[in-house]
C-alpha cells in the first residue's frame, strides 16, 4: 500500500490512503510496526484516510504505541493538504472520531477549525469533580494546570522556563495518573507575552513530540482562561510555529500552520 510521509511542525505521520478499499482496520500490532523508527517507516502517528458519506474523507489515527485515538490537529492539516492537492480545492471537510473538521488553504499554510473546547471535568475526563480552569493537582513541583478537551484530553502546566522542565521523567507519570481515567496529553507552556508562548508536549501514547496541534489549541484555551494570554497566540513548538485563535463569537478554535511532504513509498503489506 502506498503511503505519504508528512509532518506538521515536525510532528510526523505515515498517511495511508484507504479510500479505494473503504476502510483500513489496522490492528494495534500493525500500527505499532509501521510507526517503529527502527524497523518500520517511523512516525509519531499512523493515519488512515477512509471513505466518508458526510465529508471528503474520514481520518483514523493511531499513536506510535499502536493505540487508536480520536484527534490529531497536525495530521488534520496534512490530510487536508493531500485532499486539496488532488482536486485543486481551497477547502475540505474531514470526518474524525472526535467530530467534523473544516480546513482551508491560507496561502502556503493550512487552517483547520478544531471546534469548540470541552471544559467540564466530566468532559476532559477527570476522575472526580474539579475546577478545570485551575486543577487541584501537582506534579514535580508544578501545580494548578488547566484542563481542556480538544477532541482528546489535555492538561497544561504554566512554567517560567520550559527547557528546565524534566518532561521525559514527568510526562509519563502525569499521563497515567489515576486522576485521568483515559490518560492525558501533558503540556508545559512558557508565556512570553499575551500574544506568544513556548510549548512542549508529552503526547499520550507517543511521548515527547516536536509539535502537538490539539496540544497547542488546548494551551491557548487554558492560558486565556487563566488570564495569561489573549485569544490569538503564536505557539512556538520544537518543530516550528502555530497560530491559534480561540474566537469569542462562536467559541471555535482555529489552528494555522505549515505542512511538509517528506517522501512517499510502499508498505510491504497493510
Amino acid at each position: 500500500m502506498r503511503y505519504l510521509k508528512m509532518n506538521g511542525c515536525g510532528n510526523d505521520f505515515v498517511i495511508l490512503d484507504a479510500r479505494s478499499r473503504g476502510s483500513l482496520p489496522l490492528s494495534t500490532a500493525q500500527a505499532k510496526a509501521i510507526a517503529d523508527r527502527q524497523t518500520g517507516v517511523g512516525c509519531d502517528q499512523v493515519i488512515a484516510v477512509e471513505r466518508s458519506i458526510r465529508a471528503d474523507a474520514f481520518m483514523r489515527i493511531w499513536n506510535s504505541d499502536g493505540g487508536e485515538v480520536e484527534a490529531c490537529g497536525n495530521a488534520a492539516r496534512c490530510v487536508a493538504w493531500m485532499l486539496m492537492e488532488e482536486g485543486g480545492a481551497a477547502s475540505r471537510r474531514i470526518e474524525t472520531p472526535a467530530g467534523m473538521l473544516y480546513a482551508e488553504r491560507n496561502g502556503t499554510l493550512i487552517t483547520v477549525d478544531m471546534g469548540s473546547p470541552l471544559l467540564r471535568w466530566e468532559e476532559i475526563p477527570i476522575a472526580r469533580a474539579m475546577d478545570t480552569q485551575r486543577l487541584d493537582f501537582e506534579a514535580g513541583g508544578f501545580s494548578e494546570p488547566g484542563a481542556v478537551n480538544m477532541g482528546n484530553p489535555h492538561v497544561v502546566f504554566f512554567v517560567n522556563d520550559v527547557r528546565a522542565v524534566p518532561i521525559e521523567s514527568l510526562g509519563s507519570k502525569i499521563e497515567h495518573d489515576p486522576l485521568f481515567p483515559q490518560a492525558v496529553n501533558v503540556g508545559f507552556a512558557e508565556i512570553r507575552s499575551p500574544e506568544q508562548m513556548r510549548l512542549r508536549v508529552w503526547e499520550r501514547g507517543t511521548g515527547l513530540t516536536k509539535a502537538c496541534g490539539t496540544g497547542a489549541c488546548a494551551a491557548v484555551v487554558a492560558a486565556h482562561r487563566q488570564g495569561r494570554t489573549g485569544r490569538k497566540v503564536e505557539v512556538l513548538v520544537d518543530g516550528g510555529s502555530l497560530e491559534i485563535e480561540w474566537r469569542a463569537g462562536d467559541d471555535r478554535v482555529l489552528m494555522t500552520g505549515p505542512v511538509e511532504l517528506e517522501n512517499t513509498g510502499e508498505l510491504p503489506s497493510a
